[in-house]
């Protein structure tokens, strides 16, 4: 994970300073148009973002605006704010949890209790029996210890909604049963008192006990969606072993510093990342990268904080801990993505910001057409109390970002993080998806197979000038040479002049010897005679090795070549299959030549490639492919691949390269894995149709079910229901995400 990846960097750039606000008080999608047009409002704002599913405000402002200003107008759009802890305490998350669900649960309890002797009033009316049939004055009582007592939740948000001049689902409830409660009052002390059979008291309680049943599902189910969060954030240990002044003492995980020496027992999860010392053992690291297997520790390999010690005793170099350690940067990163919102919801904000006053109209035209109708005064309020309690906009709020939590969760579980909302809608549309070769469908693990020499000279003095010449090199061809010398215990010379020609190779000089080393296409234009050794290179090439040409440029001679080859991932050519039999073309970008690039193309399945392509020339051929008319992914893992990773529409970075491809991506891939490129494009595919799903449902409920109200077609108990219902719908709909399995 890269080191400069924060909340900050995945939604504003560096110049804005971001907040995020833990808001109180919304119920619905109109909450959360009325917070975000607050918040835009003030003076200094560039961006703010509100998600309903996690109550949360993430707010980008110039860095001279004050955090103070933000929390202000929240509360006087009519709701609460608090700056929300950079770090949360899972035990203390849980158990403010389980008393919400606790609460909501006695609360709805109360109001069931009490509804009882209504519902069987209403069933002795549907039976013409009155076998039920209980006093207007105890109807009363009960009525308004529902209504005052179990539905006050609804009170304080309703008023503070029209104080600011605006509308949410607690006002449409409040409207709604308070117009049939008052009905019902008005009913019993008018001059000539309606008997209790002729009372709708029934109409109110049992919504207001309905509603207050699809909070507390909603509430239990709304908790589940932000299991894998709180999965990750379980791992971190509360306490580190670590030698100080030769003693090992246990301190809190949090103040381990870098450079520290941590020891680490078997069965212990590792409280840091760092880099293994002293000792022998195994790391599960499956809730972090989604790997099921344990992986073998040998001094000086990185482990990763939060995985599991095997069976041996590991000492550990501190190398990354507290908001930089890599479990820390993937809650942010998953946190970011659950906060963030995908392009479709601006259009649900949209609708749900003119929402609730349109039902209110549409309430009052309800009861004005059915009094214009002859109806009577109790039919047309009910009518109209129908409309007003089944227009709920909560489903729309809740359609979209419970998908993706529950779909950036299933990801992360996985071991692939989602950038954003966006990246995961972007990426159900690929139709190609472009591979880098090297570390990505290899192993990016180069070995030297072959030195050939040209006439007089020495394999052993050939491998010499090449080492020497890339001594410190970070490529990985100029590591394999390295290694191999190392190997052959040769002593390297320092070289001088040292030159990097990027995509092609260098120039140097070793002991005296102006050399170049490199490709083909730097020997040709260097003028260097290959004929002679042509034969050998094409018979490497043939074979998927990469032919790497020394030559003297004093007297512009090949001195010999050396074949190197990288073996392609055992997983590349299933991850081909896989790709192909969901109708996604694979491609191959490569800097090696076409004869090489060809021969490994052709082991895993891949018929078309792009070689000998310079490393500043591969986003040039990413908006070439994907002026082809096809959404293209591009999979790298190099810094050569960070500018493609940035040109494609979907960029996937693989987790076992460089920081830099991974903060230009916006996928990636926790392990080498090239099968998880079709699991990513799976679960945004998967995600995108729940996301399509819920809204589709949530529409055409308001669509039908507004209609059917204002007709009479609905009693305001069925639209109760009807509305508690379904934001629960919405929510248990987005769940079924966590039944998705990767096709293998």
């Amino acid at each position: 994970m890269p080191d400069a990846v924060t909340q900050k960097d995945l939604f504003e750039p560096a110049e804005a300073s971001l907040y995020t606000l833990a808001i109180e008080g919304m119920t619905c999608a109109s909450c959360v148009a009325r917070v975000e047009k607050a918040l835009g409002a003030v003076p200094g704002v560039r961006r703010a973002e509100v998600n309903l599913a996690t109550n949360e405000a993430r707010v980008a402002v110039q860095n001279d605006a004050a955090v103070a200003d933000l929390l202000q107008a929240v509360v006087k759009a009519g709701y609460g704010a608090t700056v929300a802890p950079a770090q949360i305490d899972v035990a203390d998350d849980e158990s403010k949890v389980r008393e919400r669900v606790r609460r909501e649960g006695w609360t709805f309890m109360l109001a069931a209790i009490l509804t009882v002797p209504f519902v069987a009033h209403m069933i002795g009316a549907v039976t013409d029996t009155h076998l039920f049939l209980f006093p207007a004055w105890v109807q009363l009582g009960l009525a308004s210890v529902v209504q005052f007592g179990a539905g006050a939740r609804f009170y304080g948000p309703a008023w503070r909604s029209l104080r600011a001049g605006t509308g949410n689902m607690d006002l449409l409830v409040v409207l709604g049963t308070l117009a049939a409660y008052g009905l019902s009052v008005w009913l019993m002390f008018r001059p000539e008192p309606a008997g209790p059979e002729e009372l709708y008291f029934e109409a109110a309680t049992v919504v207001i006990t309905l509603i207050l049943l699809g909070k507390f599902l909603e509430t239990r189910a709304m908790h589940s969606t932000t299991a894998a969060v709180r999965a990750l954030m379980k791992l971190r240990p509360e306490t580190a072993r670590v030698v100080r002044d030769g003693i090992e003492v246990e301190v809190p995980a949090a103040s381990v510093a870098s450079g520290e020496v941590v020891v680490v027992r078997p069965g212990e999860r590792l409280p840091v990342d760092g880099v293994v010392i002293e000792g022998v053992s195994e790391i599960d690291e499956s809730l972090i990268t989604g790997e099921s297997l344990p992986v073998a520790k040998n001094p000086d390999d990185k482990v990763t904080g939060g995985s599991i010690n095997g069976s041996g005793l590991l000492r550990v170099r501190a190398t990354k801990v507290g908001v930089q350690s890599t479990i820390a940067r993937i809650i942010a990163l998953i946190q970011n993505a659950q906060a963030s919102k995908a392009p479709i919801q601006r259009f649900v904000d949209r609708v749900a910001a003119i929402f609730v006053p349109i039902v209110v109209v549409i309430a009052a035209v309800t009861t004005v057409g059915w009094l214009m109708a002859g109806a009577g005064i109790e039919a047309a309020i009910l009518n109209a109390v129908a409309v007003l309690v089944i227009a709920c906009p909560c489903a729309l709020g809740l359609a979209t970002p419970t998908a993706i939590m529950v779909g950036t969760g299933l990801a992360a579980r996985r071991g692939i993080l989602i950038k954003d909302a966006e990246a995961l809608e972007r990426a159900k549309a690929i139709g190609t998806v472009v591979f880098d070769k090297t570390g990505t469908l290899t192993e990016g693990k180069p070995k030297v197979f072959e030195i050939v020499p040209a006439g007089g000279e020495d394999p052993d003095a050939l491998l010499h000038l090449a080492a020497s010449a890339q001594r410190g090199s970070e490529h990985p061809l100029g590591r394999a040479v390295v290694a191999k010398a190392v190997e052959a215990r040769l002593a390297l010379a320092e070289p001088k002049d040292f030159v990097a020609l990027p995509g092609r190779g260098l120039r140097a000089t070793v002991a005296g010897r102006a050399i170049a080393i490199g490709s083909r296409r730097l020997m040709n234009e260097l003028g260097v005679a290959i004929d002679a050794l042509e034969p050998a290179a094409q018979t490497i090439e043939t074979e998927g090795r990469t032919a790497i040409w020394i030559a003297d440029t004093h007297s512009s001679r090949a001195l010999g070549l050396i074949g190197i080859g990288d073996a392609p991932r055992e997983t590349a050519a299933e991850a081909v299959i896989r790709l192909k039999a969901k109708g996604i073309e694979p491609v191959m970008l490569t800097g090696d030549n076409a004869r090489t690039a060809r021969a490994v193309a052709g082991r895993i399945g891949i018929e078309s490639l792009r070689a000998e392509v310079l490393p500043g020339d591969k986003a040039n051929e990413v908006a070439k492919i994907r002026a082809g008319g096809n959404a293209v992914a591009m999979v790298g893992d190099g810094v050569n691949d960070a500018p493609a990773l940035a040109a494609a529409d979907v960029g996937i970075a693989m987790g076992s390269g460089t920081d830099v491809a991974m903060h230009a991506a916006g996928v990636t891939l926790m392990r080498g894995d090239p099968r998880l490129v079709a699991d990513a494009i799976d679960i945004s595919r998967a995600t995108s149709s729940r996301i399509r799903w819920n809204l589709f449902w949530a529409f055409i409920y308001n669509i039908v079910a507004i209609p059917a109200a204002a007709l009479g077609l609905l009693t305001p108990v069925i639209a109760g229901a009807a509305m508690a219902m379904s934001s629960v719908s919405v929510v248990v709909s987005s769940l079924l995400l966590r039944r998705w399995r990767p096709q293998r």
